[in-house]
């Protein structure tokens, strides 16, 4: 974390000589191109003149072996002649000095005759590690406050007497929880392009991440970055004119633009997917997002900040927690069918082991709901305020198993699902028995 923190200082501490050095404009072959026959070269122009280092330009196999030839200058060009490439997926790696004596880095990826894989995948990439699991977990708290705060006020609350602290605080909660994701989300595509890039921090500032934007997770990076903005855009005019009415459009963009961590995922990429999937992990996150922060805002912000309010938003929240609680257990299990289609992979295959895991803290916190449902609800209209006082421990005590579901959620979207060979092209097999890492 310190080390992003750095990379964003820098950044803004420095925008002239971030923006001096030198820009790849054009590669070939191109960006995760499929090529049928070994390429006579490989081109990297810039759009200034630059220097070539030892070894600026490597083509590496599955096993790490590099079949570019030494490389020199044409022009603005990078050029290096290439060994006869064999079947399968390959990645190109590249450093130059660009005119202002800063060293450029990048990589990209392509395939002979087999579907090139995901620039994330290049030869030496790592994979996600714990620093990356506790950022995506970041990521999803902030969702959920944000989407669980707006939520709770625009549904639960909807023709109560509202106190104008408790609103204000309600939208502070919520734009607290946009800016969280919004800072996790820079967070989770810095550390995933650093994986790819494989650069020391000094090379990481003026590494070239165009193909790490232009993949499915970039793509939904930049739209959730720009959605997310508008809906804090529209939180701070609420907060500063005192206008209830913008937390509606705010709720429905966060929970439109929270489908961008379901275009991007598992579920829209992978083999197996579909439209179906995307949308069910959609229906699965969002749902999910309104029930744990919706949970853990009555508890933290209503339930001792308002205690007028707690009897009618805790009858109101148990009936939205009732619908959401299905859609989570509906779309959840359809997608573990589809990920898991043997049974005996919940604990053969990694992924599986995590989400026995998640099964079994989502019971926990349903028994707690139910309990919550058919023997605290009943009694709260006739409960003294010692009593409520209890239930509102209670409450922390759920919501803290929900943010734990969030974490081991974070891990479960970071691991990958088997490989499901009937949905796998033969192709695909090859490129993947190819590349290693």
């Amino acid at each position: 974390m310190r080390r992003l923190l750095l990379v964003a200082s820098l950044a803004l501490a420095f925008p002239g000589a971030a923006s001096a050095h030198a820009t790849l404009q054009s590669t070939t072959p191109r960006f995760g191109h499929e090529i049928q026959r070994t390429p006579p070269l490989i081109r990297l122009h810039f759009d200034q003149h630059v220097k070539v280092l030892p070894g600026a330009i490597k083509v590496l196999n599955g096993a790490g072996e590099d079949f570019a030839l030494p490389a020199h200058v044409q022009g603005r060009s990078v050029v290096a002649r290439v060994k006869p490439l064999k079947l399968g997926a390959y990645t190109v790696r590249w450093r130059a000095i660009s005119a202002d004596s800063h060293v450029v880095s990048g990589v990209w990826t392509f395939g002979v005759r087999v579907p090139a894989p995901a620039v994330a995948n290049a030869y030496g990439a790592g994979g996600p590690t714990t620093t990356e699991h506790i950022v995506r977990w970041l990521w999803f708290l902030g969702l959920a406050l944000a989407i669980g705060a707006l939520g709770f006020r625009v549904i639960c609350l909807r023709g109560l007497d509202v106190p104008l602290a408790l609103e204000r605080k309600l939208v502070v909660a919520a734009g607290l929880g946009v800016v969280v994701s919004l800072q996790a989300g820079v967070a989770a595509f810095s550390l995933r392009s650093e994986d790819a890039l494989q650069l020391p921090l000094g090379d990481f500032l003026y590494g070239d991440l165009s193909p790490m934007a232009a993949t499915r997770f970039g793509h939904a990076f930049v739209v959730m970055t720009l959605g997310f903005a508008l809906v804090l855009a529209l939180l701070f005019v609420s907060w500063l004119l005192d206008r209830g009415d913008l937390l509606v459009p705010a709720f429905a963009l966060s929970l439109l633009f929270v489908g961008g961590l379901s275009w991007s995922g598992h579920d829209a990429v992978d083999a197996g997917s579909s439209w179906k999937t995307a949308i069910a992990d959609w229906v699965h996150i969002g749902a999910a997002s309104l029930w744990i922060g919706g949970l853990g805002v009555m508890a933290g912000l209503l339930w001792f900040g308002a205690p007028e309010l707690r009897r009618a938003a805790f009858a109101s929240f148990s009936r939205l927690a009732t619908v959401l609680i299905a859609l989570v257990l509906a779309a959840g299990t359809y997608l573990s069918i589809v990920r898991l289609p043997h049974l005996h992979d919940l604990w053969s295959e990694r992924y599986g082991q995590v989400l026995l895991v998640k099964i079994a803290l989502v019971c926990f916190a349903l028994l707690w709901g139910a309990f919550h449902k058919f023997l605290v609800l009943p009694a709260i209209e006739r409960a003294d305020s010692g009593f409520l006082t209890r239930i509102g421990r209670s409450l922390v005590g759920e919501s803290l198993v929900g943010v734990t579901v969030l974490l081991v959620a974070a891990v479960l979207v970071d691991s990958k699902p088997p490989i499901q060979r009937s949905h796998q092209p033969s192709t695909q097999r090859g490129a993947a028995a190819t590349l290693g890492r």
